[in-house]
Protein backbone atom coordinates (compact mmCIF):
# COMPACT_ATOMS: atom_id res chain seq x y z
CA UNK A 1 0.00 0.00 0.00
CA UNK A 2 1.56 3.36 -1.24
CA UNK A 3 1.60 6.38 1.42
CA UNK A 4 -1.42 7.97 -0.30
CA UNK A 5 -3.39 5.35 0.11
CA UNK A 6 -2.88 4.98 3.80
CA UNK A 7 -3.39 8.71 4.05
CA UNK A 8 -6.84 7.92 3.09
CA UNK A 9 -7.10 5.15 5.61
CA UNK A 10 -6.17 7.28 8.48
CA UNK A 11 -8.22 10.01 7.48
CA UNK A 12 -11.33 7.42 7.09
CA UNK A 13 -10.10 6.19 10.22
CA UNK A 14 -10.28 9.20 12.28
CA UNK A 15 -13.83 10.22 10.77
CA UNK A 16 -14.89 7.02 11.87
CA UNK A 17 -13.66 8.12 14.92
CA UNK A 18 -15.20 11.21 15.38
CA UNK A 19 -18.56 9.87 14.39
CA UNK A 20 -18.50 11.87 10.88
CA UNK A 21 -19.77 8.46 9.45
CA UNK A 22 -22.71 6.92 11.77
CA UNK A 23 -23.07 3.61 11.99
CA UNK A 24 -25.34 1.49 9.81
CA UNK A 25 -24.60 4.39 7.51
CA UNK A 26 -23.72 2.87 3.73
CA UNK A 27 -20.23 4.03 2.39
CA UNK A 28 -20.10 4.98 -1.42
CA UNK A 29 -17.02 5.01 -3.22
CA UNK A 30 -17.91 7.74 -5.10
CA UNK A 31 -18.86 9.90 -2.67
CA UNK A 32 -16.13 9.31 -0.01
CA UNK A 33 -13.56 10.10 -2.58
CA UNK A 34 -15.54 13.62 -3.70
CA UNK A 35 -15.26 14.13 0.33
CA UNK A 36 -11.98 13.70 0.48
CA UNK A 37 -10.65 14.82 -3.01
CA UNK A 38 -8.89 11.66 -4.23
CA UNK A 39 -9.68 9.39 -6.98
CA UNK A 40 -11.93 6.08 -6.34
CA UNK A 41 -9.39 3.67 -5.94
CA UNK A 42 -7.60 4.27 -2.67
CA UNK A 43 -11.22 4.87 -1.41
CA UNK A 44 -11.93 1.30 -2.20
CA UNK A 45 -8.41 -0.02 -0.79
CA UNK A 46 -9.21 2.02 2.10
CA UNK A 47 -12.84 0.58 2.53
CA UNK A 48 -11.06 -3.50 2.60
CA UNK A 49 -8.17 -2.28 5.24
CA UNK A 50 -11.25 -0.99 7.66
CA UNK A 51 -13.22 -3.99 7.19
CA UNK A 52 -10.20 -6.11 8.23
CA UNK A 53 -9.84 -3.47 10.97
CA UNK A 54 -13.39 -4.03 12.33
CA UNK A 55 -14.34 -0.50 11.37
CA UNK A 56 -16.48 -0.97 7.79
CA UNK A 57 -18.73 -4.36 7.04
CA UNK A 58 -20.19 -5.51 3.98
CA UNK A 59 -23.23 -4.03 2.44
CA UNK A 60 -24.39 -6.21 -0.41
CA UNK A 61 -22.11 -7.20 -3.17
CA UNK A 62 -20.20 -4.09 -3.21
CA UNK A 63 -21.08 -1.86 -0.43
CA UNK A 64 -19.75 -1.07 2.55
CA UNK A 65 -21.25 0.51 6.13
CA UNK A 66 -19.64 1.49 9.40
CA UNK A 67 -20.26 -1.05 12.08
CA UNK A 68 -22.20 -0.80 14.47
CA UNK A 69 -19.78 -0.78 18.59
CA UNK A 70 -19.19 0.81 22.20
CA UNK A 71 -17.37 2.24 24.00
CA UNK A 72 -16.81 -0.77 25.97
CA UNK A 73 -16.26 -2.97 22.95
CA UNK A 74 -13.64 -0.36 21.92
CA UNK A 75 -12.30 -0.48 25.49
CA UNK A 76 -12.38 -4.57 26.01
CA UNK A 77 -10.48 -4.70 22.32
CA UNK A 78 -7.89 -2.67 23.26
CA UNK A 79 -7.07 -4.33 26.58
CA UNK A 80 -6.92 -7.64 25.51
CA UNK A 81 -4.01 -6.74 22.79
CA UNK A 82 -2.08 -4.89 25.84
CA UNK A 83 -2.82 -8.55 27.14
CA UNK A 84 -1.80 -10.44 24.71
CA UNK A 85 1.33 -8.48 23.74
CA UNK A 86 2.48 -8.45 27.10
CA UNK A 87 2.43 -12.17 27.18
CA UNK A 88 4.61 -12.10 23.86
CA UNK A 89 6.91 -9.71 25.62
CA UNK A 90 7.40 -11.35 28.97
CA UNK A 91 7.89 -14.46 27.01
CA UNK A 92 10.47 -13.29 24.81
CA UNK A 93 12.53 -11.45 27.58
CA UNK A 94 12.39 -14.81 29.16
CA UNK A 95 13.94 -16.90 26.80
CA UNK A 96 16.37 -13.91 26.29
CA UNK A 97 16.86 -11.69 22.86
CA UNK A 98 18.99 -12.56 20.28
CA UNK A 99 21.07 -10.57 18.40
CA UNK A 100 19.53 -10.32 15.18
CA UNK A 101 15.94 -9.69 17.07
CA UNK A 102 17.37 -6.97 19.34
CA UNK A 103 19.44 -5.18 15.88
CA UNK A 104 15.79 -5.69 14.41
CA UNK A 105 14.08 -3.51 16.88
CA UNK A 106 16.78 -0.98 17.01
CA UNK A 107 15.97 -0.54 13.58
CA UNK A 108 12.42 0.61 14.61
CA UNK A 109 13.49 2.76 17.12
CA UNK A 110 16.04 4.77 15.51
CA UNK A 111 13.84 5.33 12.87
CA UNK A 112 10.96 6.94 15.15
CA UNK A 113 13.93 9.28 16.75
CA UNK A 114 14.50 10.25 13.16
CA UNK A 115 10.66 10.81 12.47
CA UNK A 116 10.57 12.76 15.80
CA UNK A 117 14.33 14.76 15.92
CA UNK A 118 12.69 17.53 13.96
CA UNK A 119 10.62 18.59 17.25
CA UNK A 120 7.09 18.40 15.46
CA UNK A 121 5.27 16.40 12.93
CA UNK A 122 4.48 17.09 9.39
CA UNK A 123 1.05 14.93 8.16
CA UNK A 124 3.33 12.73 5.94
CA UNK A 125 4.89 11.23 9.54
CA UNK A 126 1.24 9.86 10.61
CA UNK A 127 1.90 7.10 7.53
CA UNK A 128 5.76 6.56 8.53
CA UNK A 129 4.88 6.44 12.38
CA UNK A 130 2.15 3.62 11.46
CA UNK A 131 4.82 1.47 9.15
CA UNK A 132 7.47 1.27 11.93
CA UNK A 133 4.92 1.27 14.75
CA UNK A 134 3.22 -2.01 13.27
CA UNK A 135 6.93 -3.83 12.58
CA UNK A 136 8.43 -3.22 15.72
CA UNK A 137 4.96 -4.74 17.45
CA UNK A 138 4.95 -7.69 14.85
CA UNK A 139 8.81 -8.59 15.10
CA UNK A 140 8.16 -8.94 19.44
CA UNK A 141 5.02 -10.50 18.73
CA UNK A 142 6.11 -12.76 15.91
CA UNK A 143 9.38 -14.17 18.30
CA UNK A 144 7.57 -15.01 21.17
CA UNK A 145 7.95 -18.46 20.56
CA UNK A 146 4.46 -19.61 20.40
CA UNK A 147 2.27 -18.62 17.05
CA UNK A 148 -0.86 -18.94 19.79
CA UNK A 149 0.15 -15.71 20.34
CA UNK A 150 0.01 -13.81 16.88
CA UNK A 151 -2.83 -15.76 15.88
CA UNK A 152 -5.19 -14.38 19.18
CA UNK A 153 -4.10 -11.07 18.30
CA UNK A 154 -4.94 -11.21 14.57
CA UNK A 155 -8.52 -12.66 15.63
CA UNK A 156 -8.63 -9.65 18.12
CA UNK A 157 -7.07 -7.51 15.10
CA UNK A 158 -10.55 -7.09 13.68
CA UNK A 159 -12.62 -5.38 16.74
CA UNK A 160 -12.79 -1.76 16.07
CA UNK A 161 -9.28 0.34 16.65
CA UNK A 162 -7.48 -3.41 18.31
CA UNK A 163 -4.64 -3.28 16.07
CA UNK A 164 -1.42 -1.49 16.76
CA UNK A 165 -1.31 -0.11 13.77
CA UNK A 166 -4.47 1.84 13.68
CA UNK A 167 -3.90 4.63 16.37
CA UNK A 168 -6.13 7.55 15.86
CA UNK A 169 -3.58 10.36 15.03
CA UNK A 170 -5.55 14.12 14.70
CA UNK A 171 -3.90 16.31 11.71
CA UNK A 172 -5.55 19.36 12.79
CA UNK A 173 -3.53 18.82 16.21
CA UNK A 174 0.11 17.64 15.14
CA UNK A 175 1.49 19.68 17.79
CA UNK A 176 -0.32 18.03 20.51
CA UNK A 177 0.30 14.77 18.77
CA UNK A 178 3.82 15.00 18.64
CA UNK A 179 3.84 14.94 22.27
CA UNK A 180 1.92 11.93 21.90
CA UNK A 181 4.55 9.80 19.90
CA UNK A 182 7.23 11.02 22.03
CA UNK A 183 5.39 9.58 24.61
CA UNK A 184 5.25 6.02 22.62
CA UNK A 185 8.41 6.59 21.48
CA UNK A 186 9.88 6.23 25.09
CA UNK A 187 7.90 3.40 25.79
CA UNK A 188 9.18 1.18 22.83
CA UNK A 189 12.70 2.33 24.01
CA UNK A 190 11.52 1.09 27.43
CA UNK A 191 10.34 -1.81 26.15
CA UNK A 192 13.69 -2.66 24.64
CA UNK A 193 15.68 -1.98 27.41
CA UNK A 194 13.29 -4.48 29.45
CA UNK A 195 13.95 -7.27 26.89
CA UNK A 196 17.67 -6.73 26.99
CA UNK A 197 17.49 -6.99 30.89
CA UNK A 198 15.35 -9.98 30.73
CA UNK A 199 12.86 -8.14 33.21
CA UNK A 200 10.00 -10.21 32.24
CA UNK A 201 6.84 -8.60 34.50
CA UNK A 202 8.47 -4.82 33.41
CA UNK A 203 8.33 -6.18 29.76
CA UNK A 204 4.65 -6.96 29.95
CA UNK A 205 3.47 -3.93 32.03
CA UNK A 206 5.06 -1.53 29.73
CA UNK A 207 3.41 -3.15 26.14
CA UNK A 208 0.01 -3.46 28.70
CA UNK A 209 0.08 0.35 29.23
CA UNK A 210 1.54 1.09 25.57
CA UNK A 211 -1.66 -0.07 24.27
CA UNK A 212 -3.21 2.79 25.91
CA UNK A 213 -1.74 5.14 24.14
CA UNK A 214 -4.40 5.84 21.59
CA UNK A 215 -6.95 5.54 23.86
CA UNK A 216 -5.80 7.41 27.24
CA UNK A 217 -3.75 9.67 26.23
CA UNK A 218 -4.97 11.96 24.10
CA UNK A 219 -7.56 13.28 26.87
CA UNK A 220 -4.41 14.36 28.73
CA UNK A 221 -2.55 16.27 25.92
CA UNK A 222 -5.59 18.30 25.47
CA UNK A 223 -6.47 16.34 22.22
CA UNK A 224 -10.43 15.38 23.12
CA UNK A 225 -11.59 11.47 24.10
CA UNK A 226 -10.18 8.80 21.60
CA UNK A 227 -11.70 6.01 20.65
CA UNK A 228 -13.30 4.39 23.20
CA UNK A 229 -13.54 7.53 25.55
CA UNK A 230 -16.51 9.73 25.98
CA UNK A 231 -17.93 9.05 22.55
CA UNK A 232 -20.62 6.54 22.10
CA UNK A 233 -20.79 4.62 18.88
CA UNK A 234 -23.85 2.89 19.15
Amino acid sequence: MSNSDKSVVSRLRKLIGEGAYRPGERLGEVAVSEQLGVSRTPVRLAFRTLEQEGLLQRAGKRGFMVREFTDADVLCAVEVRGVLEGLAARRLAEQGLSADLDAELQVWIQKGRELLAKGYLEERDIDAWSELNHHFHEAIVGSAGSPVIGDAIARNNHLPFAAADSIVIDSEALDREYRKLQLAQIQHELVVQALRHGEGARAEMLMREHAFIGLRYGELLGLGAGPGGARRYD
